[in-house]
């Protein structure tokens, strides 16, 4: 059973006695500032040195809830920890010590806020919980993290999604915050709904939540940019508009909005604000929402939650105790039917649609039922290989979410215990209150494509995931961009491949392909869809990875945009995830492009002879996918799926001919351009580290306008640990221009480092 913070001794003083009761649409800055000297007398925090990775994830699940930060280089966790508690890990091999620092650290952070509530204060302002004037219309973000909404922008900003796209999105009330329940103030439980409203039927349904711990800072804005991503991708990026015609997707976006309030000021803030329970002026009253769900409530007689109302996993006097877990019950119970049996080894029928994902932060997990119990789940093998794909997009650790102890009544208890909806868990990042370059550079860019995916499998998450997935569409003769006149052969070409899971626990079994096929404005599950067979490149379907490729009949289609949608299977006889590119019909021909450069022949691509190095000059082939340490350091096949690609070396294992020795350059010919234009190709690199002096390791994409005199940096990466995967990149070339594109590869002064790189699918088209 968890135990208090230290702040029960804090509650036998003055403070705790004298302040007011405090909600979250009356927050001040009087409030704001007895709340934070509260919680700077925290002391009970400690450094647990971990003796395994292993053991760190597990710890990480159980403790959660006093998980303050994660030091993977010092291979400690800190956490706020009862003397029990310490006892417990100890017990599995941790080494516990007070931390004294980071309790110096946290009350500097602590003491800035308030600083800057009384600097706002002394201007005459009237600070609300997010440190801004309550006056100042132009609020947008949580202070100091200007990439965070807060509780009331982002509602603001589902309004104005729903408002400019009417007809795919829709505004609903789906219950209340405590507070508003109370008569407090507090707000509306507000669910996003997302779907073309003129395409009918029984759609699958995606629900993602978020925020439901209120210090989480990460999760709301994703589940927001995932909105942003459906909507304006709709009608310009074909994946968007398919999920969007046949899918529904649900974004409970604050799950937990009056806690949110008290966390926007800088509070450690996890539970609702439930005055019923420990004090109505203590920072850890109300419950934690994470263990009030019905399902498995209290299932593990006091260890997977606590019943001291005062402490961090409280979980209510009773299952479904508050508003804010009765609203997203109800809602999830209207999505989807009951399709698991009464019993705990009962599976749902492989054919379950519907997905549940419950975001938090954090810890770098995809995590899957069960949680209470140490024993797989009836449906256990598909939603591991689900949870391993989910995590091949984030790079985060998948594994069942049982740790060193378990925890009951969290949000999967019902949507997969009870209905047997597949339930996931995101745990997001690597801090509560993550800075905003992290987010944007890292956990946004991992984590939507996961989310896509998700709304991609959603109509079979127990069937689809098993199968290969079908990327890197192109089409021809610019059909994707500025068309082509009706009658025109279109060469349609992709990458099928079942490798994309994350095997840094456990490993998941692949299947050479052994089909593919496309379709044009019907997708496969409809009534009347024409599947049309795609071939492999090479001329055999006897890889885990094949270039696809096949000739899309273009006469009898009309002006305007079309859908063709693309799947695989392997030999398994599973088919993958659907993937879609638009294909433009028109009766003006398009501008041709300057340059197109698949690397199938030669163009006049060369090794410069400025180059230093000793072995990795560039060439045209199919790389190898090499693995070395469990860094992916040579990508497997080539971004066109043609079998061609200019790159560093051709491998069969890490180490041979890679770049060694200096630096290995190639440049292109020189390519007039006479319209503005858009240069876009394919990239990778991929390094490990070896233990040398990486200082002088590289790998670079530049491009030139005037001939080659001077060159601007497109891809430029420095010495970091890196995974092999083709990326796209883009940049405006204007007219006039006269390109040459250079392309370096590094491996510093020791040359002891496995470095890789190459590009692929190079254009510049009219704008």
């Amino acid at each position: 059973m968890k135990n208090p913070t230290l702040l029960t001794a804090i509650l036998g003083g003055v403070l705790a006695f004298s302040a007011p009761v405090i909600t979250a649409n009356e927050l001040s800055k009087v409030d704001t500032l007895h709340l934070l000297e509260q919680e700077k007398s925290i002391t009970n925090i400690y450094r647990a040195y971990y003796p395994s990775q292993e053991l760190a994830r597990k710890a990480s699940i159980t403790f959660h809830s006093q998980l303050l930060e994660s030091n993977p280089t010092g291979g400690y966790l800190v956490l706020q920890l009862s003397t029990e508690e310490i006892t417990q890990l100890e017990s599995f091999g941790f080494n516990v010590q007070h931390d004294s620092g980071y309790i110096k650290k946290r009350a500097l952070e602590l003491e800035s806020t308030r600083q800057r509530i009384q600097s706002a204060s002394a201007l005459g302002t009237d600070t609300s919980s997010t440190g801004q004037a309550a006056t100042d219309v132009s609020i947008q973000a949580i202070p100091g993290y200007p990439c965070y909404e807060t509780v009331e922008d982002t509602f603001a900003v589902a309004q104005s999604l729903v408002s400019s796209y009417p007809q795919l999105a829709e505004w609903i009330d789906v219950g209340n915050s405590w507070e508003k329940t109370a008569g407090l103030g507090g707000y509306d439980i507000w669910v996003l709904k997302l779907t073309n409203q003129s395409t009918g039927g029984d759609k699958p349904k995606l629900f993602a939540n978020s925020a439901i711990h209120a210090r989480e800072y990460t999760t709301a804005p994703l589940n927001l940019d995932f909105a942003r991503w459906l909507l304006e991708g709709y009608g310009v990026d074909a994946d968007a508009t398919w999920i969007l015609n046949h899918h529904e997707v649900h974004l409970m976006l604050q799950t937990n909005p009056d806690g949110r309030k008290f966390a926007e000021s800088g509070l450690s803030w996890r539970k609702n604000t439930n005055q019923n329970f420990c004090s109505p002026t203590s920072n850890n009253r109300g419950v934690d929402l994470n263990r009030n769900f019905t399902f498995s409530w209290n299932s593990t007689n006091g260890n997977g939650s606590s019943g001291n109302q005062c402490s961090l996993t409280y979980r209510g006097p009773q299952p479904g105790s508050e508003p804010e877990i009765q609203a997203i019950e109800g809602y999830i119970r209207s999505l989807w039917p009951d399709r698991r049996g009464p019993n705990r080894n009962d599976a749902a029928p492989s054919d379950t649609s519907g997905i549940h994902i419950d975001i938090h932060s954090y810890s770098e997990l995809v995590l899957w039922p069960w949680g209470d119990v140490n024993q797989t789940a009836p449906n256990g093998a598909a939603l591991r290989t689900l949870g391993r794909k989910f995590a091949f997009f984030n790079g985060y650790t998948p594994q069942q979410s049982i740790g060193l102890y378990p925890t009951d009544g969290t949000s999967d208890s019902v949507s997969y215990g009870e209905l047997g909806v597949a339930a996931y868990t995101f745990e997001l990042g690597t801090s509560f209150f993550q800075a905003c370059s992290t987010y944007e550079n890292t956990i946004r860019p991992g984590n939507l494509p996961a989310l896509i995916y998700a709304a991609k499998v959603v109509r079979t998450p127990y069937l689809t995931p098993s199968g290969p997935d079908s990327i890197n569409l192109g089409l021809s003769n610019n059909a994707a961009n500025g068309g082509v006149s009706a009658g025109t052969p279109v060469t349609l070409t992709a990458t099928a491949t079942d490798t994309r899971f994350n095997n840094s626990n456990g490993s998941e079994s692949t299947q050479a392909i052994n089909a593919a096929e496309y379709y044009i404005d019907t997708a496969p599950w409809e009534s009347g869809a024409s599947a049309i067979a795609l071939s492999a490149i090479d001329g055999n379907f006897n890889q885990t990875t094949e270039g696809i490729t096949g000739t899309i009949n273009t006469s009898g289609l009309s002006n305007g945009q079309h859908i063709v949608y693309v799947r695989s299977r392997d030999t398994s006889g599973s088919w993958g995830a659907v993937s879609a590119v638009f294909l433009n019909i028109t009766d003006t021909p398009p501008p041709s492009c300057s340059f197109e450069d698949n690397f199938t022949t030669s163009t006049g691509w060369s090794n410069s002879p400025s180059s230093t190095c000793s072995t990795g000059t560039f060439i045209r082939g199919n790389p190898n996918q090499v693995t070395n340490g469990g860094v992916v350091t040579q990508v497997g096949g080539d971004a066109g799926a043609d079998g061609f690609a200019l790159f560093t070396a051709s491998n069969s294992s890490a180490g041979v001919n890679d770049v060694d020795g200096g630096v290995c350059i190639a440049t292109s010919p020189t390519i007039p351009v006479s319209d503005a234009s858009t240069l876009s190709f394919d990239w990778f690199h991929g390094q490990r580290d070896t233990g040398d002096d990486n200082s002088g390791d590289y790998f670079r994409i530049e491009v030139s306008t005037n001939g080659g005199s001077s060159f601007n940096s497109i891809v430029n990466i420095g010495d970091n640990r890196t995974q092999a995967q083709w990326t796209n990149a883009t940049t405006s070339i204007p007219a006039g221009s006269s390109v040459v594109l250079r392309i370096s590869a590094s491996d510093g002064p020791s040359a002891g480092d496995l470095v890789e790189g190459g590009i692929d699918s190079v254009s510049i088209c009219p704008d």
